[in-house]
């Protein structure tokens, strides 16, 4: 019990852990001509201060210790040896004798929502001050009363390490001499309304615990020796508008696993080594991984993040995910990250609520709460939400070298009424339902990353129509690098589906994406999200016996490659995995012992090489130059035909979508010179029929479709060939 009426209020505050500036009552203060000093120690029955050998007086029925002294005995840092029931004894620095240790231009800029370093500062960070190691952590909650640093350090006590506000901005601070990297710790938060006492991990923790254990842990201070200049000179130099941009989803935990081994997780260098040489193998130049950022549900893939600034544990620690993306570099391969700044889950010690009141969220639900998720909204108007989620973005393209970050669900952030019903959402100062705070909050996010780290990659999921997603801010646009194109996904899927006796009745499904093709930036994707929740495998969307359906997503790949546009392709895909992607297991590598699925990983290899090699199946993606249609009304037949161009290269692509052979098929070429088959999907080399045209293709000078001259072709059932001019 504390006997009040010998403590003084602030005294009572501090030993009832209320008090929001601890520094005005614990520490060293001077009183006129003497110096007094002042701890809190619950359970200590002494207190002894080192450097001089002063025993500290007991205030009766208390845990306060106090010593008063000329000012001149007293160094200005100095340690107190604490003896506990038992004879227990520990010796630290008093870390209420340490001045403020935040800049002052930090918290301005901080408050402002413009410090895109913010992550320097905020969290936990070994530091040294005046030759005194420890750790300065800072943490943002404007509605606390006070907030304290709990760990085993001091048996999870919040009222042993209370923090001192700094300014009217909700930031709180303390250094803690002694601690160090790995120790773990959270942040006890008594709301300053209604007394709630909260523990929460940090927002800003860089480092965490291997779930299902919720603490942050102070990170190891990298000493990390990056090997990757030539890639990242190379990188803001090249011009990625042109450059071949084929790309790998990959979720770690489960494309490779090691079941002897808990939680079944490969590290990140066993990833770096084995997920490397297989994507440089099957020639994607880049990697993107479901997110790596710190969350506690496995199935959530990720996409359910608590900590945004902090690499998975269940692949290792930070400088061994730094290993992963430098050896990615050196190999060749760029890296990609899915990022979720939509929205985030409700877990009580992550951001929910975080300072006993919404703070990171939106405190109306029609606003706050994502209503298919079940999950919480960011505040994007508030300025030190946005700067959190800035600083996420830059924490990882400046401290992990990425080479971009593909955003998560745009569209459910861009709409105020995203899957609302009619009553359920407020619209904006102008009555519309566009989230003006986001897309402020998103044009930003591309201003600064595309500013600060040329050639880095801003990608969006953005599944709706919104004008300019990939057009400069400063044209009215979004500012991002590239879009998903969704639409092309669902239509081109909608059409192959169809048995090919009824695909003719369906012809615009496949023809019409080229109508707004050129309207953004796009990637083709078909990603995590296609097979999933019983929608099946890509093998198993396929129409027909399973002759007719491999060679169905041959012809499908094909398409995608010689289509306009980037390529994404998920796990699995690429071998025509037969079932439905499980995060829990593996992939079905064994499936490879069988020709066809052997012969699709093939495909999938030549495809990438072609795309590489040929520039103008990649120079011109986003320029309506590089295409152009020889032949897309033949509905009846199934068949279309295009030219994929570049500089002085014309590619001619003919697409049979049908099982049927086609002899004599007669095309408008652009090029009064032989052609030649440099990929043809029916090839015995995936697997196919080897049905096509072995030798060079004459052209005749009978004119087609348009055209001066023409080739007749054979036409192998349900494929696309590409064929090239034969020069000289």
């Amino acid at each position: 019990m504390i006997n009040t009426n010998a403590l003084s209020p602030d005294l009572i505050r501090i030993a009832e852990a209320r008090h929001h500036d601890p520094f005005q009552v614990l520490g060293r203060h001077l009183h006129g001509e003497q110096e007094k000093v002042t701890l809190f120690l619950p359970g200590a029955t002494k207190a002894v201060i080192v450097e001089t050998g002063d025993e500290l007086k007991r205030i009766e029925e208390s845990d306060f210790f106090v010593w008063q002294g000329a000012s001149d005995v007293m160094p200005e840092r100095y340690q107190i040896t604490a003896t506990y029931p038992g004879g227990a004894q520990h010796t630290t620095y008093d870390p209420y004798c340490f001045p403020p240790q935040l800049g002052d231009l930090d918290l301005y800029l901080f408050g402002e929502g413009n410090h895109h370093h913010v992550y320097r500062f905020m969290g936990a960070h070994p530091d040294t001050v005046e030759g005194i190691e420890g750790v300065l952590f800072a943490v943002w909650a404007p509605n606390a009363e006070r907030v304290s640093v709990i760990g085993d350090f001091n048996q999870w006590d919040g009222r042993r390490h209370p923090m001192r506000t700094r300014g009217g901005g909700g930031v709180w601070e303390l250094f803690i001499p002694g601690f160090a990297s790995g120790d773990i710790y959270k942040y006890e938060i008594r709301n300053r309304g209604h007394g709630t006492i909260l523990q929460k991990s940090d927002p800003y923790a860089q480092q965490s615990e291997m779930r299902p254990k919720t603490a942050s842990q102070v990170p190891v201070s990298t000493a990390y020796a990056w090997g990757d200049d030539p890639w990242l000179k190379q990188r803001s130099e090249a011009d990625w508008l042109k450059a071949p941009l084929s790309v790998y989803e990959v979720h770690l935990s489960s494309w490779r696993r090691n079941e002897e081994r808990e939680g079944g997780f490969l590290s990140y260098r066993e990833l770096a080594e084995q997920l490397v040489d297989y994507v440089k193998q099957q020639g994607f130049t880049h990697i993107e991984l479901l997110p790596v950022m710190e969350h506690p549900l496995d199935i959530s893939w990720g996409y359910q993040t608590t900590g945004y600034f902090a690499p998975s544990r269940r692949f290792g620690l930070a400088d061994e995910f730094r290993y992963f993306v430098d050896h990615c570099h050196q190999q060749g391969i760029g890296v990609i990250l899915d990022w979720a700044p939509g929205h985030f889950p409700r877990d009580a010690f992550a951001l929910a609520e975080f300072d006993g009141v919404p703070l990171y969220e939106h405190e109306d639900p029609r606003l706050g709460v994502h209503p298919d998720w079940g999950t919480l909204i960011f505040n994007y108007g508030r300025n030190e939400v946005r700067n959190f989620l800035i600083g996420s973005a830059v924490y990882w393209l400046d401290e992990f070298h990425i080479d971009g970050l593909r955003v998560d669900a745009v569209a459910s952030m861009l709409y105020l009424d995203y899957s609302r019903e009619p009553h359920d959402w407020i619209p904006n100062i102008h009555g519309g339902n566009e989230n003006l705070e986001a897309i402020a909050f998103l044009q930003q996010l591309n201003k600064i990353t595309h500013g600060e780290y040329p050639g880095t990659l801003i990608i969006a999921e953005e599944s709706t129509t919104w004008p300019g997603v990939t057009r400069p801010v400063e044209v009215g646009g979004l500012g991002f690098s590239m879009k998903w194109n969704m639409g092309w996904m669902h239509d081109t899927l909608e059409y192959i589906s169809n048995e090919p006796i009824h695909r003719q009745h369906h012809h615009g499904i496949l023809t019409f994406g080229m109508l707004y093709n050129y309207t953004e930036n796009f990637v083709l994707p078909f990603s995590h999200d296609e097979v999933v929740h019983g929608k099946g495998s890509m093998v198993r969307k396929m129409p027909g016996d399973e002759w007719q359906r491999f060679a169905n997503l041959r012809l499908l790949y094909a398409y995608m490659w010689a289509y306009p546009g980037k390529k994404l392709l998920f796990m699995g895909s690429e071998f025509a995995q037969g079932t439905e992607w499980n995060c829990e297991k593996e992939l079905d590598w064994y499936v490879l012992e069988y020709a066809n699925h052997k012969g699709m990983l093939q495909l999938i290899a030549d495809l990438n090489r072609l795309y590489k090699e040929l520039p103008a199946l990649h120079e011109l993606d986003f320029y309506n130059e590089g295409f152009e249609w020889i032949d897309c009304n033949d509905a009846q037949q199934s068949v279309i035909s295009f030219l994929r161009k570049s500089g002085d290269q014309q590619l001619v692509v003919v697409a049979n979508f049908t099982p049927v052979p086609r002899y004599d098929y007669r095309i408008g070429v652009p090029e009064a010179s032989a052609y030649r088959e440099v990929l043809n999907s029916d090839s015995a080399r995936y697997d196919g029929s080897n049905a096509g045209n072995v030798d060079l293709v004459p052209v005749d000078n009978e004119a087609c479709m348009g055209r001066p001259c023409s080739v007749a072709l054979t036409l192998p059932p349900l494929s696309l060939l590409i064929l090239m001019p034969e020069k000289g």
